[in-house]
């Protein structure tokens, strides 16, 4: 059977699905497929107010990679959130710069919790070797001034998920800018003094700590050989 034929079929067994136990076992075969033709019906899963189609959905879509980046752009769902969030936590998942300028403004602004989350987490995991070079530090400032926002957000999942993405994005970098990790220290210490959240002010002194040490090991000068005398 030719991959149009077996998307054909899979995307009309998705649209005929007539319980939510059919649409989920559709939705999870058209994702199991990775075929380019189902993209547009695997994005339009994530608003079918079916949880786990929905993960399904998102699920192919990591799986497709680069290849659903400029469809999920494309296909963004402006009026229902819950889409909304999906779509972005699928972008998040596959971490491509591409989608740098959406995850931007969702965390900062949309209005609904869930996508804020989940693009401030996608911030955090960005594949920054697919930008040139000379564009990374500019992006890379972007992010950490988004993410100082976004760590003052009114819910604490939101400032969580900001947390870890401030440090998944020194992770990245201490290779390409070492210098600048010292302004991340200092936020994740103002969160870890001040948020009013357990939770929040746990998972801030756990990053602190982790990236000190990572720190620690890349300023540590490699040890010497010994050389023996023949």
């Amino acid at each position: 059977m030719s991959s149009s034929l077996l998307a054909q079929q899979l995307i009309q067994a998705v649209e005929a699905a007539d319980s939510p136990a059919k649409l989920l076992k559709a939705v999870q075969e058209l994702a199991s497929a990775r075929l380019e033709e189902g993209l547009p019906t695997l994005i339009a899963a994530l608003g079918y107010n079916n949880p786990g189609a929905a993960v399904a959905a998102v699920d192919g879509l990591i799986q497709m990679g680069d290849l659903a980046v400029q469809p999920l752009l494309d296909l963004l769902d402006g009026y229902n959130y819950s889409a909304r969030a999906w779509a972005i936590r699928a972008l998040a998942g596959i971490g491509h710069p591409r989608a740098l300028d959406t995850l931007l403004e969702a965390a900062k602004n949309d209005f609904a919790l869930s996508v804020r989350r989940a693009a401030a987490r996608g911030l955090g995991n960005l594949r920054w070797h697919e930008l040139p070079v000379e564009r990374v530090p500019l992006a890379q400032f972007q992010v950490m001034d988004a993410l100082f926002v976004v760590a003052q957000d009114p819910e604490w999942v939101v400032r969580y998920a900001a947390v870890v993405a401030l440090q998944g994005l020194a992770r990245a970098m201490i290779l390409t800018q070492p210098d600048s990790i010292s302004q991340i220290l200092i936020q994740l210490q103002w969160v870890a003094d001040s948020d009013g959240d357990l939770t929040v002010r746990t998972r801030a002194q756990f990053a602190q700590q982790a990236l000190n040490k990572t720190e620690q090991e890349n300023s540590e000068p490699l040890p010497l050989r010994e050389t023996r005398c023949s």
